[in-house]
């Protein structure tokens, strides 16, 4: 069944916060922290993704940030700045390996084709210091020294033995992600009611608690429920009070298109809608899509049965 992404009612209690304070608690953002570290090789990829991102939508091609949005789905046990890497590079990807790991598969890279530049970590140990230590059992611990570069390839890029593991096998279709959804909701300790009272909004957010409209189509409350989760991981305290309600909108949307590609759902582009995050802020828009691009892979983490990665970078 197929279903298309709505815009949904406002859908938290807090009272609304003033321009002025916004402006005044941006400054504290973390992303801003971080990206004040201009030698961290992570935080200048994000950045070149970013800025080339702007320079998309200020020329009007707003299928770039869809692209992105796209990525997030598809890669989402990747780390936030390979994820922008490899919808910069190829926004059509849909599976990636190295070439290593193609072959393992029965599959080649095709000739002349460019491979996917991202960033893999390097990872050390940190040398003990005294004899005492060196004769000690214990495994020294793993420490990040740095990152290299490492090229990958889409699976468009390759040819040879077929692998239908990679269909998704969900069309329309919510399946048992419903459930583990509900599971997931449990482990947060937020809980889920039915009401009719809401009526024209098809999901409220309580903080700690959603309400969702009877009557949906399975396909739609499964988008609305994450549309909800959303707010609900996202919009509390310190960020709700640095965003406008369009940015929490947004956010929450995007959050429920980019889980809603993941399980195979039909639900269209919707560029124009996520256009809404970028108001000549680049920051803000760089921090809207990391905190999308996170929330996404922990929903999609639980309803896949699995633990979020850093997969680079």
């Amino acid at each position: 069944m197929a279903s298309t992404v709505t815009t949904y009612a406002a859908t938290s209690n807090a009272a609304p916060h003033s321009k002025n304070a916004a402006q005044q608690n941006r400054s504290n953002s973390p992303y801003q922290q971080r990206t004040s570290q201009r030698d961290n090789p992570t935080q200048q990829l994000i950045k070149q993704a970013v800025d080339y991102l702007i320079q998309q939508l200020e020329a009007g091609k707003s299928e770039t940030l869809t692209a992105y949005l796209n990525a997030m789905a598809q890669f989402h046990s990747y780390s936030f700045g390979n994820i922008l890497q490899i919808a910069r590079q190829k926004p059509d990807a849909t599976r990636v390996a190295g070439i290593r790991a193609w072959n393992e598969l029965g599959r080649y890279v095709k000739k002349g084709e460019k491979g996917i530049q991202i960033l893999a970590p390097m990872i050390g140990y940190r040398r003990k210091k005294d004899t005492a230590e060196q004769e000690s059992e214990a495994k020294p611990a793993p420490m990040l020294i740095g990152f290299r570069a490492v090229y990958v390839f889409d699976i468009s890029q390759t040819e040879g033995a077929d692998l239908p593991e990679l269909e998704h096998g969900i069309s329309g279709e919510v399946g048992a992600y419903r459930d583990r959804m509900l599971d997931f909701l449990a482990r947060q300790n937020i809980t889920l009611e039915f009401n009719e009272k809401i009526a024209p909004a098809l999901g409220v957010s309580y903080g700690g608690k959603i309400a969702l409209l009877p009557g949906q189509s399975k396909a739609e409350e499964f988008t609305t429920l994450v549309h909800e989760t959303a707010h609900e991981l996202l919009h509390k305290a310190e960020r709700r009070t640095i965003t406008t309600q369009t940015v929490r909108e947004t956010e929450a949307e995007a959050v429920a298109f980019i889980v809603g590609q993941a399980v195979g759902l039909e639900l269209g582009t919707s560029s124009a809608d996520y256009i809404q995050l970028y108001h000549g802020n680049a920051e803000l828009l760089a921090e809207s899509l990391e905190v999308i691009q996170r929330t996404s892979a922990v929903i999609l983490a639980a309803l896949r049965a699995e633990e979020p990665e850093n997969a680079a970078a």
